[in-house]
């Protein structure tokens, strides 16, 4: 559905049985490379797709997750027109698993540096990037098993201080259950995982002034998605 149309698909599939492979395939095009194989987890499966990807721009759309509308790789591209824009990201939904419904509006900012170190993150699924970027920069540090795209978009903005840009638009609505918010254990296990990511950049932070902000953070996601489910 989407207007721009100059995009490579690399689906990456760890060699599921749950009708995948059969999906994609039906739907198959010189635009659409299908790699099945078994991985070691989600962000080796994202490391494979780094490598393949032949495009100048490169960004992902986890499983279950969808662009909010048919405009949304022409906002992006339009915000590459500009040579010295190296990354960009939006704004992003949490939305029930029938799409009826809006849980928690992932309202974002343009970036300043130390955000990290106050529990400020933009929305992965809505980061773009230049590939030679991600050439210089890296890929998703595996050592991470939760925070690894945390870790990855930390190590791009606040120590690569690459120049990104905030589309202010809802670009991807995210079904909720994300491997990261399954139970509260996973989520301080995330959160672990980030104080790790922050020292291993570099990022000086508070623990308890993190937590405050972030607490407050997801209150205002969480009241803003109401707010946004009314309208």
């Amino acid at each position: 559905m989407q207007t721009y149309t100059d995009i490579e698909h690399l689906v990456i599939d760890g060699a599921s049985k749950d009708g995948t492979v059969e999906m994609v395939r039906s739907h198959a095009n010189s635009q659409i490379r299908l790699i099945s194989e078994p991985d070691k987890g989600i962000y080796d499966a994202m490391n494979k797709g780094l490598a393949l990807a032949s495009g100048e721009i490169v960004g992902f759309l986890n499983s279950d997750d969808f662009y909010a509308d048919a405009t949304v790789l022409a906002k992006i591209a339009n915000a590459f027109q500009d040579p010295a824009v190296d990354a960009c990201y939006a704004d992003l939904v949490y939305v029930t698993q029938d799409n009826s419904r809006v849980v928690r509006y992932w309202k974002s900012k343009p970036f300043t540096k130390g955000d990290f170190a106050k529990g400020w993150c933009p929305a992965h699924p809505t980061f773009y990037v230049r590939k030679s970027v991600i050439e210089r920069l890296g890929y998703f540090d595996q050592s991470y098993k939760l925070a690894a795209d945390m870790e990855f978009m930390l190590r791009y903005l606040e120590r690569g201080q690459v120049r990104a840009v905030y589309i202010p638009h809802v670009l991807v609505r995210m079904r909720l259950g994300g491997a990261s918010n399954q139970s509260w254990k996973s989520i301080v296990q995330q959160n672990i995982e980030i104080f790790a990511a922050l020292r291993k950049n570099g990022v000086p932070f508070s623990r308890i002034w993190f937590a405050a902000n972030k607490v407050v953070s997801r209150l205002w996601q969480f009241a803003a998605g109401r707010v946004r489910r009314h309208h």
